[in-house]
């Protein structure tokens, strides 16, 4: 059984970043943070019987842990990764997993000289069943090759409960960097390419300054097309966080997923369908979330069968690439 430990609890993500390793196997021995994080209550009544440790030196140097989760202040989640790696142990990080190109390079020599996984829980795609259902429809050669793809990655702000890090944009990294990098490994993933260019990338600062509300990237791979939108201006009134949807044209059909709610129905994991025989309406929801067990197995294997490791650090990559374009235009 893999056994792991968390270090960095600061960001909601890490519920369910836990909750679904757990799931799929793992055990958890413990978790270390700095401070009382906004998340910390949510963090100890989901999951109660879990001890806190003094510091993430004790997680780090314990040698019954195998695998590292964080989901710190995301500026702090690369030396923590390291630090991981170095004692032998493989890393599940929340998105973004690193914010400059400097970060990136340490994370990737330690990575190369370890020999250990790195991973990035993109939730985006592994935690939502109808993206995993529309992968397998995808490789099945359903709509044939799929030669563009449109994400949106709508997010209600809920400023009042937002911690001061999420306004920094050297600790957040910036819209492009955060929640781009989700929209990104989509484009990736459901077109098979394994490089990429950034053609256009905007951020922009709507209500005020340093905080960008709204960006937008275009990716061009060999034969591939991608358009991302991303905001912070989902109203009070949806049911939900966001109205994330993906669209995915393919040269024998296409394919749209409403992730989070198909308004006004609150349903989920909603996939539309459409080819030459016609246009199905499909419930996602019992799709599984197959990253999850496919890690574990990873972890036991060495092998990369939930995510390849370049992946990983070439989605993050042009994160960074495509901030680093729309802080300079």
């Amino acid at each position: 059984m893999i056994t792991l430990g968390v270090i960095g609890i600061d960001h909601r993500h890490i519920y369910t970043m836990l909750s679904n390793t757990l799931a799929a196997g793992a055990r958890l021995k413990g978790w270390a943070t700095d401070g009382t994080p906004g998340t910390l209550d949510g963090f100890v009544k989901r999951f109660p019987d879990a001890p806190r440790v003094v510091d993430a030196a004790t997680l780090i140097d314990d040698p019954e842990i195998d695998l590292i989760l964080t989901a710190a202040v995301p500026s702090e989640r690369p030396a923590i990764a390291i630090r991981a790696m170095e004692a032998g142990k493989d890393v599940m990080t929340d998105k973004p997993g690193a914010l400059t190109f400097g970060d990136l390079d340490r994370l990737r020599a330690t990575q190369a000289a370890t020999g250990r996984i790195w991973s990035v829980d993109f939730s985006e795609r592994f935690e939502v069943p109808s993206v995993a259902l529309a992968s397998e429809l995808v490789a099945g050669g359903t709509i044939g090759r799929v030669i563009q793809t449109l994400g949106i990655g709508p997010h209600r702000l809920n400023a009042a409960t937002r911690p001061d890090w999420f306004w920094d944009r050297a600790r957040n990294g910036g819209i492009l960097a955060d929640i781009g990098s989700h929209q990104i490994d989509q484009f990736l993933h459901f077109t098979g390419a394994t490089e990429a260019r950034i053609a256009h990338a905007a951020a922009v600062c709507h209500r005020a300054e340093p905080f960008q509300d709204f960006g937008e990237i275009v990716l061009r791979s060999d034969d591939a097309h991608g358009y991302i939108r991303l905001d912070w201006y989902t109203p009070d009134g949806l049911p939900t966080w966001g109205d994330g949807r993906l669209f995915l044209l393919g040269t024998e059909g296409t394919i749209e997923i409403r992730k989070y709610v198909d308004a006004p129905d609150p349903a989920t994991d909603t996939v539309i369908l459409t080819t030459h025989a016609g246009t199905e309406r499909i419930d996602g929801r019992e799709a599984g979330l197959p990253y999850f067990p496919r890690f574990l197995a990873d972890l036991r294997d060495r092998t990369e069968t939930a995510m390849a490791q370049s992946h990983a650090f070439r989605v993050t990559e042009l994160a960074i690439e495509a901030q680093r374009i729309a802080e300079t235009c």
